[in-house]
Parts: structure tokens; sequence; C-alpha cells
């Protein structure tokens, strides 16, 4: 038998989705980390990609006045970091030295890099919209990076290999093949 779900569960009815950390900076270059679990690709040509961020969240500021951002993919090794990064805010301090995560250079952004993840993708923000009480943020990908160990012969990422994280309710969990 079906339950119906009403108001604030109406969600769960949905997938899991992928937990990605995005990288961004304020104006004096100073970097910050925010935990997303709102992340989507939206188009192949031009390559683009959605996020979906709280208005009051620090990043959300940084993101939409720097325009742009970095989605870097998290394994399940560093999984307490991530979840760190999801629960503090960049206001009171710097999360990559709370948390111990490396920034590395961009090659197109100034938004640093997360060398613990396997995957980046380097955006400059595309357009934006208000969405109830989250702005979806397009990105354009303008350069992009993965660890070679995570690929196949063809340059296609094996996720058994890269251990992505997935989530729902904030409960963290890694895909496995069927």
């Amino acid at each position: 038998m079906k339950k119906q779900l009403f108001g604030s569960k109406v969600l769960q009815c949905g997938p899991p989705t992928s937990v990605v950390l995005a990288t961004c900076v304020d104006g004096d270059g100073n970097p910050n980390i925010i935990t997303l679990g709102m992340f989507m690709y939206i188009s192949s040509n031009p390559p683009l990609v959605c996020i979906g961020v709280a208005e009051p969240r620090y990043s959300h500021k940084l993101i939409l006045e720097q325009g742009e951002f970095a989605i870097n993919t998290p394994t399940v090794e560093i999984v307490e970091e991530m979840h760190k990064c999801g629960i503090t805010s960049g206001r009171d301090g710097d999360k990559f030295k709370k948390t111990g995560l490396t920034p590395i250079p961009a090659q197109k952004i100034k938004s640093p890099l997360i060398k613990e993840c396997y995957g980046h993708l380097e955006c400059k923000v595309w357009s934006h919209y208000e969405c109830g009480d989250h702005t979806l943020i397009v990105g354009e990908v303008v350069a992009s990076s993965i660890n070679e160990n995570v690929l196949d012969e063809k340059d296609n990422q094996v996720l058994t290999k890269a251990n992505p994280v997935i989530q729902k309710n904030w409960s963290y969990h890694i895909v496995k093949k069927i």
C-alpha cells in the first residue's frame, strides 16, 4: 500500500541526491565551502549545472556577488569534513582551516578547488532564479578536472572507483553497482 505525504514531507517521495561541496570567494579572495544536496546537470551544450542555495547562507551572497563557484565532488573518505562544511557558517571562520581540507588553484576562476575531492567543475554564473526558499543558480562549466584513477579506458567515470556520496535527510550513503 502506498502512503500519501503532505507539507514538508512531500519531497520524501523523491530520490536521494548527490552531495557536492561548492567553493566560492569573497571580494578579497577569502574562500568558503558550502555543502549542497541540491545539484543537477541541466545542459550539455553549453555545459550548465544548477545548484540550490538558500538566501540566508553566506555562500549565496558570495556566489552572486563574484559571479562564480566551483563544484567539488567529495568521496566517502571525507564525509565528516563534508558534513561539517554543511553545519557551520563561513561567516564564523575559514572552513578549510576548520576541516583540514586543502585548497588548490582552479584553472579559470578565483574560487579554489578542494584537493581531497575527486572531481571539479569550475563555473561562471549563467543566471539565477528565486524558487521558494532557495535560489536556483545556473553555472556554465568553464573548466573541469578529475582524478585519473576514477576513470575507465574511455575516460568515463567509474562510480565504484570514485565513491561519491548521496544523501537523503542528512543520512549519507555510497553507490553500489547492481
